[in-house]
């Protein structure tokens, strides 16, 4: 997804991504159902989670960095 313009409809489908329940659990636990959930099938389906990727240049279900979440 490289080289791609981000577009205003992107940054609203990331904001929802980072917003959704399951995707938040994921990225914060890094296990359990949820995780799979995200890493094996939302990232193909989701286009929340698409955007998310395109967006923030990571995979849904990554865990965020403490000096990212001070930003």
């Amino acid at each position: 997804m490289a080289g791609e313009a981000v577009t205003e409809k992107d940054r609203k489908l990331a904001a929802a991504c980072m917003a959704c329940p399951v995707c938040s659990r994921a990225r914060r636990r890094q296990r359990g159902f949820c995780f799979w959930l995200v890493k094996r099938v939302e990232g193909k389906v989701c286009p929340a989670c698409r955007a998310y990727e395109k967006v923030y240049g990571r995979k849904a279900h990554e865990a965020i960095e403490e000096k990212e979440k001070i930003k």
